[in-house]
């Protein structure tokens, strides 16, 4: 009987394989061997693309009379620093005593490309090969995977669908760099002084490009408009609360032209003018003509997949995408969480039957102790796969991330951030288990004279799932994370609100964005409910407050990564981002690594103090080279839809002829049709404008030479064909 190869994508996953199948295996160079089995690895890439040169030496050099470059059939190379360990793998992989090759790299597209260049660069023949595919790295995950592996050709489409996006690639990061590069790479360096520049672009980082521009130039240009509203100081002295003026159906001024929307005036006179009609007569009496009580639940939010943990991370340690999934990575290999390169933010109902494993494992992890006690009492994890939180419809190659109750001794190995990570993702899973939040609300319509003033308010009145993650605008534990959470005296308890100013003990009110106020004592909130409809209300004072309308925002490292999951529409309401149908920018494996190449490029800036993203002036420069010669590479909707029809492939909508059909034709006619152009003194233009908003011209050289653009020939630079 032959023997058994295991083929991992990294050495540490191979160990974990070879332990979990109790191998009694003797250490080679290169892999470990047994009576029965073999087990080896990859060290990531093995093989890559060869460059033009290696199709036609004079393709060295760059010029527009070679451009398209479109090969009819693509050439492959052992990349150099690894080909030791490509030699040992190859010659293992045909081995005439191994009879089973199990194929387990990462469970995904870029995991089934490493091997599948490997076996095709190796010309493996006449083996039986099986696809393991895993969702974490456990002892049991594992030996399940070996047991339900499927035949390798099972998975034709998706390597496919591999092969595919990395030509994709390829020909875009060539055609497009050496084309844009020959045709205005000497007036961006003329213009910044620089010896020369070369314009990287890649299908998903030139798309990246442009929303961060856009959304920077939109900030520019846009004009602050004031607005005026009024506030007034509503009941007894000491139990105050404010109300909002707006201009409604029986106002005087319902529907003037003077109103900036129905809360506000466009200036400040006319606001006075409200103020001076009320306030005539004094004492000035309101009257409540109406109140509403109402209950609010606030579900717990869906799982997390990599994007949203790359969000929140953002967001709470203020770290980038690519070191929270490295951290993801780091803690999947430890066997803590599941596979962390996932877009799905639900589980599948063969896992949600076994979610009990998951929570026993992690009555080790004592910040988890109290909270599994109390969901034990519940019994909500036996109806698991009832809930939203379960859709094997919304599943492509793996579940969300969760904790897998395992793997607890490596904790204390940690940083201090991958802890604080792990933590996050436990809380978010134990969150799903707990009922949902209860505020309780009111709504207060007061009177004076036609006019009519606003106020609502709410309290938490059952903590529910915010017991687990914490409550908002509460002080985090000193962690950063949601740790200490437990020990906080929430149930019942009124607490201020992320929305609110909090501003004075009992002085509460609209804050003007249509957000209620949380009250700040329980005591101040029960007199509210008090209040009934026709009672009279003493009015302390009315006031004007001015207020501004704001720019957009600018992208943070994490909320760019959301903008790129959603093909560049910045949704952070989780609730809406589910209704986005489609394809994103890139795969949830490769965003981080775009952004960072966008940093390393000097195309974008990164303030890692608050992950804020802004571009530098040759990355504006380099968009305006686009957006007049390719510039459908900057529309997110179209670099969404190659991915898609990449997911098309893979599903097996579609054939890789197809596809490639279409590509051909795309790369062809653009490249053509920049040939043809003669706008280097309108792009003159687009230099000029961006050039003030950066310190000097001096300044804007320094983010050229900073970068990998100096003392560059047109025939170095194999690093720009990269995504």
């Amino acid at each position: 009987m032959g023997k058994s190869l295991y083929i991992a994508e990294k050495p540490s996953v191979a160990q974990e394989f070879a332990k979990a199948l109790k191998l009694n295996t003797r250490r080679q160079d290169g892999y470990l061997e047994s009576e029965d089995s073999i087990v080896t690895w990859c060290v990531g890439h093995l093989v890559t693309m060869s460059y033009p040169e290696e199709y036609d030496p004079a393709l060295k050099k760059w010029s527009l009379q070679t451009l398209p470059f479109i090969p009819t059939r693509f050439k492959y190379e052992v990349i150099p620093s690894v080909a030791k360990q490509y030699k040992i793998v190859a010659g293992l992989l045909n081995r005439p005593d191994v009879e089973t090759i199990y194929v387990c790299t990462d469970s995904g597209r870029e995991g089934e490309y490493i091997y599948r260049l490997v076996e095709q660069q190796a010309q493996v023949h006449g083996k039986n090969r099986r696809r393991v595919w895993i969702d974490s790295q456990t002892e049991e995950e594992i030996l399940r995977g070996i047991r339900e592996a499927k035949d390798l050709s099972e998975y034709d489409n998706l390597a496919s669908a591999a092969y595919l996006r990395a030509k994709e690639d390829y020909l875009m990061g060539i055609n497009f760099s050496r084309l844009l590069t020959l045709k205005y790479g000497n007036s961006i360096s003329n213009y910044l002084g620089t010896n020369y520049v070369v314009v990287s672009v890649g299908r998903v980082m030139t798309c990246v490009l442009g929303m961060v521009v856009r959304r920077e130039r939109e900030i520019r240009e846009f004009i602050e408009t004031p607005f005026y509203r009024i506030l007034a100081t509503i009941g007894e002295q000491g139990q105050t609360f404010e109300g909002e003026w707006r201009a409604v159906k029986g106002s005087k001024w319902f529907e003037s032209f003077d109103l900036y929307k129905e809360n506000g005036f466009k200036e400040r006179e006319k606001a006075q003018q409200v103020i001076d009609y009320l306030t005539q007569e004094q004492p000035v009496i309101g009257q409540i003509a109406s109140i509403e009580k109402k209950k609010e639940k606030k579900n717990p939010p869906l799982l997390f997949n990599l994007a949203e943990l790359q969000n929140e991370c953002s967001k709470r340690f203020k770290i980038s995408p690519d070191e929270t999934l490295k951290i993801a990575q780091e803690l999947y290999e430890k066997k803590l969480t599941t596979y962390p390169r996932t877009d799905a933010r639900v589980l599948s109902t063969a896992v949600a039957k076994e979610i009990h494993k998951n929570l026993n494992g992690l009555m080790k992890y004592e910040p988890a102790v109290l909270f599994l006690q109390e969901i034990v009492g519940f019994g909500s994890h036996k109806g698991l796969a009832k809930t939203r939180y379960v859709n094997d419809k919304q599943i492509t190659d793996h579940y969300a991330i969760i904790p897998t109750g395992q793997g607890m001794s490596a904790l204390s190995g940690l940083s201090w951030t991958s802890r604080a990570v792990y933590d996050v993702i436990v809380r978010r899973f134990l969150s799903i288990f707990y009922p949902a939040a209860v505020y309780q609300k009111v709504a207060i319509t007061t009177k004076v004279k036609e006019e009519s003033f606003f106020a609502s308010f709410k309290v938490l009145a059952e903590p529910g799932y915010l017991k687990v993650v914490g409550v908002p605008g509460e002080k985090k534990g000193e962690s950063g994370s949601a740790a200490g959470a437990e020990d906080r005296n929430v149930s019942g308890s009124v607490t201020s609100a992320e929305t609110g100013d909090g501003s004075g003990d009992n002085n509460l009110g609209d804050n003007g964005d249509g957000n209620e106020d949380m009250a700040s004592s329980q005591a101040f909130f029960e007199k509210i409910q008090s209040l009934k409809k026709g009672m009279t209300l003493p009015i302390q004072g009315m006031e004007i407050k001015e207020g501004k309308t704001s720019p957009p925002k600018r992208y943070n490292s994490g909320s760019l990564i959301l903008a790129m999951e959603n093909a560049g529409q910045l949704i952070e309401d989780e609730e809406l981002r589910a209704q986005i149908k489609g394809s994103g920018i890139g795969t949830s494996a490769t965003r981080g690594e775009i952004l960072k190449k966008l940093f390393n490029n000097k195309y974008l800036a990164l303030n890692k103090k608050t992950q804020i993203v802004t571009p530098t002036m040759l990355g504006e420069m380099i968009y305006d080279v686009v957006d007049h010669s390719v510039r459908s590479l900057l529309n997110p909707e179209l670099t969404a839809s190659w991915e898609k029809g990449l997911t098309y492939v893979a599903d097996g909508d579609i054939t890789s002829d197809e596809y490639m059909m279409k590509l051909d034709r795309f790369v062809s006619s653009r490249t053509e049709g920049v040939k043809g152009l003669n706008n280097q003194y309108q792009l003159r233009a687009c230099y000029d404008r961006v050039a003030p908003f950066y310190k000097n011209e001096k300044q804007a050289a320094k983010y050229a030479k900073s970068g990998r653009a100096k003392n560059r020939t047109k025939t170095s630079t194999k690093k720009e064909y990269k995504k």
